[in-house]
């Protein structure tokens, strides 16, 4: 018998400790940031401003993962008020608790900090975050996702030179606090001071408009590659129309949905949606190019002041922009920004977070089990304060989180029973949610009653966009819907004097937050949530996070914070970690063979 030599021995070992080792670290990986909230002081249109950064950037740090990647943030709240982030978009499979609204969380108490975590599951797209409370985001607190494919789906376009994220937003010099107490005074927000895009003010086209030493955005590329432009509205009130000189924007994602590739020579992006473009740079840089985002349906000269531009510069570029900026739409053409809208088709034979065809969920085959007509109106008196309503009912936030308040068994904390039309009584304030079918298919009609456009959102899933109108819908309206190749999206505009129908499969158990984007209709009550609840004890669904913030009627639960810096809630070691473990490992036991 031959006997075996010890660096046989150390090698078989060391292999089948490798095999284990692997194993035990199989899975979806995560990823973790440290995040301090604070405020910082910029001057996005020319005077010095305080505005809500994080780590010290404004707009904050991209959050670029991969489909099914865990996700770990800590938050640190170096504000002087309560906190919360909510992820536009991303669904929280299952997990409600890391949503980030006022339903779901407790607010992260100044000095405090709180871990979300979360999995971007079966997800691709782009998408921000944004801070839900208080008028924050009137401030920055914003930026971006991105959600990657993983690299066993392909892309249904080429694979892009480069990436770059685009924030447009209306601006103003308020502080937030200023305008979080003008809305609820009933002041109009009126017209912003500027438009900026990405925290930076306006390129000087013209010099009587802008003064001088605004620092603006400059976006370097190399001519003849393509580039993938992820452009979000993440302003307060304001539809924005987006367009680059002389170049095309081809359509190819919004939202998280792969679309029917189309060229627009520009678009209108409404408060809170977003969409990517792949822009092929194909000019002959005999100068920069004007990157413009406008504000749309106004009615005031004083809007030509509140033009964002930044620049296009080519790496061969033989001098700065020049002449007028690029053509907008017709300021006050509702029905072209409608028909630009109903031109956005979700691209059926992609494959997405999954290798199988969107389309092969045929949304326009299933039964509908719930239709909800929702009717807004714009703010009104109700017992002597200002509240904007929906189907007469103005959200009263708890002190308890609904979440929370369902989790303990609590009375009396909220009331299942939003009405599925408008009533026919006076409006009011309350706390109704409405009452979602688990595996249900709800057909929701956004009616618009007010004079602005406004956007509606919902949490934890993507609805299929089917219809949208003037007029005031109606049974007959259906006739119109589009079954096949509505895209899916989170966000959807409503024009003022139309409606938009959307269709949502309920597949999500949680609590989920349906608003208003247009953050001055949201801040006075147009928001309701939709409780989602499996009849069957459901073991997928997360439990309480063992990190949660306890307030309201439970706030004796809660107890201080011994570390408010280091991770809080975090359950696994990062991939860095995790390979300094094994080294130190194998280390240890080559050495024990010396």
């Amino acid at each position: 018998m031959v006997s075996e030599s010890p660096c046989f021995r150390v090698s078989s070992f060391l292999f089948v400790l490798g095999c284990l080792v692997i194993g035990s670290l199989a899975g979806d990986p995560y990823v973790f940031y440290d995040w301090t909230v604070s405020y910082l002081t910029t001057s996005p249109l020319g005077d010095k401003q305080q505005v809500i950064g994080i780590n010290g950037q404004f707009p904050g740090p991209i959050l670029n993962v991969t489909t099914n990647w865990n996700v770990v943030v800590n938050v640190k709240n170096d504000l002087d008020e309560p906190f919360l982030l909510t992820w536009n978009g991303i669904q929280h499979r299952k997990n409600s608790w890391q949503d980030g609204v006022s339903g779901t969380n407790c607010p992260i108490p100044a000095g405090w900090n709180w871990t979300y975590e979360f999995q971007v599951k079966d997800q691709i797209g782009s998408f921000f975050y944004f801070p839900s409370l208080n008028f924050q985001r009137a401030a920055g607190g914003y930026g971006g996702i991105i959600i990657n494919n993983r690299d066993v789906i392909p892309l249904p376009f080429g694979m892009p030179e480069g990436d770059i994220t685009v924030f447009i937003s209306d601006w103003y010099t308020k502080s937030h606090k200023r305008l979080r107490k003008d809305v609820e005074n009933g002041v109009n927000l009126g017209v912003p001071d500027g438009i900026v895009i990405n925290g930076l003010g306006p390129y000087r086209y013209d010099q009587t408009l802008f003064k001088d030493g605004i620092v603006y955005l400059i976006i370097n590329v190399e001519p003849g590659k393509t580039y993938r432009f992820r452009v979000h509205n993440v302003g307060i009130s304001t539809s924005l129309n987006f367009r680059i000189q002389n170049h095309n924007l081809l359509l190819v994602e919004t939202e998280g949905s792969y679309t029917v590739q189309q060229n627009y020579s520009n678009m209108d992006i409404h408060v809170g949606q977003s969409y990517s473009f792949l822009v092929t740079m194909d000019q002959n840089a005999s100068n920069d190019y004007y990157i413009v985002a406008s504000p749309r349906f106004v009615n005031s000269s004083d809007w030509a002041k509140v033009t964002g531009v930044a620049i296009l510069h080519y790496s061969n570029s033989q001098g700065p922009a020049s002449g007028p900026l690029p053509d907008p739409p017709n300021d006050y053409d509702t029905y072209f920004s409608m028909n630009q809208a109903r031109s956005i088709r979700w691209n059926v034979s992609a494959g997405a977070a999954r290798p199988n065809p969107q389309g092969s969920f045929k949304y326009g085959q299933i039964t509908v089990t719930d239709v909800y007509v929702i009717l807004n109106r714009p703010a009104e008196l109700i017992d002597g304060k200002w509240h904007t309503t929906l189907n007469g009912i103005s959200y009263l936030p708890p002190s308890t989180p609904l979440k929370l308040a369902q989790q303990f068994n609590i009375p009396g904390v909220y009331k299942l029973d939003f009405p599925n039309r408008l009533m026919s009584r006076p409006p009011k304030v309350d706390t109704s949610i409405i009452n979602g079918t688990f595996k249900g298919f709800m057909e929701i009609i956004f009616q618009n009653n007010d004079t602005t456009v406004q956007s509606y959102h919902l949490d934890g899933y993507a609805f299929f966009v089917v219809g949208m109108d003037f007029g005031v819908w109606t049974e007959n309206s259906r006739g119109t819907y589009n079954k096949w190749d509505g895209v899916a999206r989170s966000t959807t505009q409503v024009f003022p004097g139309a409606w938009t129908a959307i269709l949502v499969s309920l597949d999500n158990a949680g609590i989920w937050n349906l608003r208003a984007q247009n953050l001055d209709s949201w801040y006075l009550g147009q928001e309701a949530y939709v409780s989602v609840v499996n009849p069957e004890v459901d073991q997928s669904e997360v439990p309480l996070p063992e990190n949660a913030i306890y307030c309201g009627i439970l706030s004796s639960l809660q107890k201080d914070q011994a570390q408010r810096v280091n991770f809080s809630g975090a359950t696994s070691i990062s991939d860095s970690s995790k390979t300094v473990f094994i080294l130190v490992i194998i280390s240890l036991i080559v050495h024990s063979f010396r």
